[in-house]
């Protein structure tokens, strides 16, 4: 049983930080080697050089969405985290993690919704279809399963002695 809890928790830190990595980082969508489209920032190389110039993302209600989803998703996985750390110490024994899980599930759906809705409205933001999803996209697309496993796993876990 403690392995699983190991198990478990080192999952729960590894989605955690590749949720932090796709939600923060900037390459959500690239379209060429000079131009680099994110959630938050779109970001353009104009001489070919190491200097970018970033300006704010566009002012797209989809893109907030997408924003508000992503640090909905990062603040429901690190609450159930920190929950999980509480009911692990606090909980009686043969106690169920069902707080922890319906975080994680509810996290697994928010970076669902979020990796959804720019998949659907990116080709708006970059006004042609050159160019390829970046890194940041494939990561919030593997966290959703992730999560949503997580969370089932979380919810079917008894505290044992």
């Amino acid at each position: 049983m403690t392995l699983l809890l190991i198990a478990v928790s080192a999952l729960h830190l590894l989605v955690l930080i590749l949720l932090f990595i796709a939600t923060l980082d900037k390459k959500w969508f690239v379209s060429s080697s000079d131009e680099v489209i994110d959630i938050w920032l779109n970001c353009y190389n104009t001489n070919n050089t190491d200097t970018w110039i970033c300006k704010n993302a566009s002012e797209n209600e989809w893109l907030h969405a997408v924003q508000a989803l992503m640090m909905l998703s990062v603040f429901f996985a690190s609450a159930a985290f920190l929950v999980f750390l509480c009911q692990l110490y606090a909980m009686q024994r043969g106690g169920l993690f069902y707080t922890t899980g319906i975080f994680q599930l509810f996290s697994g759906l928010t970076v669902f919704s979020a990796a959804l809705i720019y998949s659907i409205h990116s080709p708006e933001i970059v006004n042609s279809t050159r160019g390829r999803y970046g890194y940041c996209f494939y990561i919030a697309w593997m966290c959703c399963p992730l999560l949503l496993v997580s969370g089932s796993m979380y919810i079917h876990l008894r505290k044992k002695k």
